[in-house]
């Protein structure tokens, strides 16, 4: 799959904690893996930072928040779940659009998944 559009990605973290590290490495690696350079990241620490956190209302860390394209997604953790990531980043829901589910009756009008 390969997104049309921009996203503009803001990751808080809280210094070089194991979460905050593990949570940048698999953002990165989707990032690459999904996004081919459709993407600005900006990673804030909001030890160094915390005002922008407060601006923002980030209340714990790891926060991923997707500003661009829209609605503003959050997702909180370590990001270790690649389809929670995708789903919140509305790449996931693209998809399965493309490939004909039908979420609007809940039903799938698509190839057989089976096959």
């Amino acid at each position: 799959m390969s997104p049309r559009k921009t996203y503009i990605l803001k990751l808080y973290v809280a210094g070089n904690t194991p979460n905050s590290m593990r949570a940048l490495k698999t953002l990165r690696n989707i990032l690459e893996t999904e996004f081919r350079g459709v993407y600005a990241l900006k990673v804030i620490d909001v030890l160094k930072n915390p005002q922008l956190a407060e601006e923002d209302k980030i209340l714990a860390t790891p926060t991923l928040a997707k500003i661009l394209p829209p609605p503003v997604r959050r997702i909180i953790g370590d990001l270790s779940d690649r389809e929670r990531v995708l789903i919140g980043l509305d790449l996931l829901f693209e998809e399965l659009n493309d490939e004909g589910y039908d979420f609007e009756d809940g039903l799938f009008d698509g190839p057989d998944p089976d096959s």
